[in-house]
Formats: C-alpha cells, structure tokens, sequence
C-alpha cells in the first residue's frame, strides 16, 4: 500500500498538519480508537472520497506541496535531502526516518512496536490510535478511501505523534541505545557550538516529557549546557519525543564516552586588559 510513496519530496508540511491536529485536540482531549461506539459513528458518518484515492495520494500530494515551498524558502547547504532507496519495500519508518528533519530519530523495530506492553498508555494521547499504528506498522488499510482529506491529515500527523512517543520509550532500552549509539559516533546529532568544547558530539534532548510542551535541543557532556539544533527543521521535532533522561542514562550506560570538562573559559579583555568584574 505503502510502496510508491514519494521519498523525494522534503518534510511533511508539519505547521499545517501539526495546526489540524491541535484543533481536533482542543475538540475532543480523547483518543479516536477504533474501539470506541463514537468512532463507529464517526466512521458510518464520513464521506467516502472519490474511488482510489488514498491516503497514500494525500501523502505524495502534501510532500510534493512541500518540496516546491522548501526549494523557494530553504537553501542551506547544512540541511540534507530526503535519503534512501528507490525500492518499492521501503517501510514507513524508513521513510519517515530519512525525511530532511527526521534525522535525530533512529528506526523502532517493529517487534517492539507489535507489543502492546510498550505501548501503554498512548492510546489515550493520540487521537486516531489504530489507524496510526496500521500506518506504521504498513498493515494494509482502506480508512483512505473512507476519509475526509482533514482526516487524513489527521492521521498522518497522529502517526507521526505516536511514532515519537514510541521512540522517546525505545531509545531507553539496551536495543534503543545501541541504535543511537551508532548515530552518535557518525555526528547524525551535531556538535557544540562553544568554542572552547572542540566539536564535541551531541545528544537529543527535550525539556519536558509532555508532547507539545518544547522543541528538541541538543545537549553538550562537555560544557553540560543545552543548544539549539543547527537545522531549522530538526528544531521543529518536538522534544517529547526524545525526553529528559535519554542522553543522560545514554551516558550512564556509556561511560567511557563522558568527556572531561573543559579547562578554559573566555576571558573579555579591553586593550588586552582583563575587564574588572564588581
């Protein structure tokens, strides 16, 4: 079903999506399950869409809408394109992994996602649970047809959510930390903009554990300071998804990466004389 997505047309167009999302939130704070009598009802009321047209069109039409806006916006030459193969088995999480952005998340096995003892508790959180996870998980679906072009936004950006709730859990375990191990050695997560730290490799990390709350920043085992993201677009991801304790049990558990502190610090001079701090 999934197999002819685009992979080369940028991010998703977050802002829009991400907007739609927040006002079926604010309508409804709980989740659509496919278990509940509401989301028959819904499902029985929604119109069907014209024949074939599925979610995968809405996909490719919102990334091929963002490709055109990104080329007029965006030409920094740090930002990496959309990467991977041209094979029609690309699964949903390696697409969605090698979006431009997307570059901090590593891909969740889908053995761990199967479990539904580590999914506990999202149902709640998401709105479009089951259809989220089918998108995920690529299991066969025809809701696309079913849909209404916001619900289908809807359950895009809600795969994208739970997909980063997920993640924020995965990263914890020994398979998790492995992953982002490798990403860490190769700089997928930057360097420290301070001087003084010497490109020192960074860590994800967000300042809250509440989705929606902040965006990711990157932490520094130098300095021990937070920073920005150099991309634009990797400092859209939300924070949540990688939370406050991942890079430092990623260091507990690696502790032969903790850097030493740094020993200098940058001293203001005027004519080469140190300014006089009352």
């Amino acid at each position: 079903m999934y197999s002819h997505r685009d992979r080369e047309g940028g991010p998703l167009d977050r802002k829009r999506i991400s907007d739609v999302l927040d006002k079926h939130l604010e309508k409804s704070p709980s989740s659509t399950s496919r278990g509940l009598n509401s989301k028959d009802k819904e499902r029985s009321s929604v119109p069907s869409t014209s024949t074939g047209k599925s979610q995968l069109d809405h996909r490719s039409a919102s990334l091929s809408k963002a490709k055109y806006s990104d080329e007029e916006s965006e030409t920094d030459c740090e930002e990496s394109d959309v990467s991977g193969s041209d094979g029609d088995d690309t699964s949903w999480i390696s697409w969605f992994c090698n979006l431009r952005g997307n570059e901090f998340f590593c891909e969740v096995d889908d053995e761990y996602i199967q479990d539904d003892f580590n999914l506990c508790g999202l149902t709640s959180q998401v709105p479009y649970y089951d259809y989220a996870l089918d998108l995920i998980l690529d299991v066969e679906s025809s809701h696309g047809d079913m849909f209404t072009e916001e619900q289908n936004e809807l359950v895009e950006s809600a795969a994208e959510m739970l997909y980063g709730l997920i993640h924020v859990r995965y990263i914890l375990t020994s398979k998790g930390m492995s992953a982002m191990l490798e990403k860490y050695k190769s700089y997928d997560f930057g360097r420290c903009p301070r001087v003084y730290c010497c490109g020192q490799p960074c860590l994800p990390v967000g300042r809250s554990d509440i989705p929606r709350s902040s965006t990711v920043k990157i932490y520094c085992p130098k300095c021990e300071d937070i920073y920005y993201p150099r991309s634009k677009y990797q400092g859209n991801m939300d924070g949540a998804y990688f939370g406050t304790t991942f890079p430092h049990l990623f260091l507990m558990t690696y502790g032969h990466l903790k850097p030493q502190k740094p020993t200098q610090n940058y001293t203001p001079r005027v004519f080469g004389f140190k300014i006089h701090k009352p």
